[in-house]
C-alpha cells in the first residue's frame, strides 16, 4: 500500500527542481528519500514521470506515492513520566529535555510514547502507530507541557483546536544579545533548509506561514530571557525565528553556536504554559510547569542587569 499525495505548482514555484519542491511539501521526507522514490517512478509531472532535475511550471500537477512503512513493534517501557493531568479523555505530561517525543525510522525504544503505553493502554490511533496519542510535539532538548489524546474524539476536537491557533503555548527561551525592543513579532515563513535537508530555515518561496511573539523577561549582559507564544506550530519554529533576528537560543548547536554554551546540552527552550478547552467538557483548562533544575541553575549563575520597562 502508499499513500498518494498530490499537489498543483503555484507560480512562485516556476522553474524549481521536482526534488526541492517535493521537500518543502514533505519536510518529514529527507532529500534523498525524495530522490529514491523519484528514481523509482513514484513521482509523476501531469502524469509522466521525471527526473529529480526536472523543472516544473505553474499549473504542473505533481503526484508522489509514498509507500507505506513496515510495522514495527513499540512496546512499553518503565520510563519515569511526570503526570500533570489525566482523565478518560486527556492526559497533560511535563516532558524532560533529552527526552524524544515518540519513535521513528531505527529508534523504536526510550521515547515518551513507550513510557505513555507503559502508562495507559487506551491511546488515540488517530496517528498511526508510531504516535499514539501524540496531538502536537517538542524537540528532545526542549522541556514541558505537552497534551497527549486518549481516544481518537479527543484527538480530533484537541487538533482542531491547534488548527484554529486557539491552544495557548507560552514558552521560555535564553537567547543570546539583546533585542532592541521589549515586544515583538516574527513573521517569517519556514520551509525546509534549501541545502540542508537536516535543518528548517526561513524560505520565503516555498515555506509555511508562522508566525512567534516574545516579550523580554529579564536582560544580561550577553543573554536575554524572553516569554514566547505561537500563533503556529512549525518544525523548530521558535529556534529558527529567533537565530533569524540574531538572538539564537543559548546551547541550541543546530541553529545557534556550533559549541555547548553555559553548560548546556541542547538548547534552553522550556513549554512552561498549556491551555486548551476540555475536548469533552468544554472547560479552559491552563497548566504551568517551571523550569526544570538545570535551566533555573544556568539563570542562576548570571548577572541580571535589570527588568524591563
Amino acid at each position: 500500500m502508499a499513500t498518494l499525495n498530490r499537489y498543483t505548482v503555484e507560480e512562485e514555484d516556476e522553474q524549481t527542481r521536482l526534488d526541492v519542491f517535493l521537500a518543502g511539501q514533505n519536510p518529514e521526507l529527507s532529500r534523498a528519500r525524495i530522490q529514491k522514490l523519484i528514481s523509482l517512478e513514484l513521482v509523476t509531472v501531469n502524469g509522466r514521470p521525471a527526473r529529480a532535475s526536472h523543472r516544473v511550471r505553474g499549473g504542473d500537477c505533481v503526484e508522489l506515492k509514498v509507500p507505506d512503512p513496515e510495522t514495527p513493534r513499540i512496546e512499553p517501557e518503565a520510563i519515569p513520566l511526570e503526570v500533570c493531568f489525566e482523565d478518560p479523555d486527556v492526559l497533560v505530561v511535563n516532558k524532560p529535555r533529552g527526552l524524544v517525543v515518540h519513535p521513528a525510522v531505527g529508534h523504536y525504544s526510550g521515547t515518551l510514547v513507550n513510557a505513555l503505553l507503559h502508562h495507559c493502554r487506551d491511546l488515540s490511533g488517530i496517528n498511526g502507530i508510531l504516535r499514539p496519542g501524540i496531538v502536537h510535539r517538542l524537540d528532545r532538548d526542549t522541556s514541558g507541557l505537552l497534551m497527549v489524546a486518549k481516544n481518537d474524539a479527543a484527538h480530533l476536537a484537541l487538533a482542531g483546536q491547534l488548527k484554529d491557533r486557539a491552544v495557548l503555548r507560552r514558552y521560555t527561551a535564553l537567547v543570546h544579545g539583546r533585542p532592541r525592543r521589549e515586544t515583538g513579532t516574527v513573521d517569517a515563513p519556514i520551509g525546509r533548509h534549501p541545502r540542508d535537508r537536516q535543518r528548517m530555515a526561513v524560505t520565503p518561496r516555498s515555506g509555511r506561514a508562522a508566525r512567534t511573539h516574545y516579550r523580554v523577561v529579564r536582560r544580561f549582559d550577553k543573554f536575554s530571557l524572553l516569554e514566547l507564544t505561537l500563533d503556529t506550530g512549525r518544525t523548530h519554529q521558535i529556534r529558527v525565528h529567533m537565530a533569524h533576528v540574531g538572538h539564537p537560543l543559548v546551547g541550541d548547536l543546530k541553529y545557534g553556536h556550533a559549541r555547548p554554551e553555559l553548560g548546556l546540552e541542547g538548547q534552553f527552550l522550556h513549554a512552561g504554559t498549556l491551555g486548551f478547552r476540555h475536548p469533552r467538557t468544554g472547560e479552559v483548562l491552563v497548566f504551568e510547569a517551571p523550569l526544570p533544575s538545570e535551566l533555573a541553575a544556568v539563570l542562576e549563575r548570571l548577572s541580571p542587569l535589570g527588568q524591563p520597562n
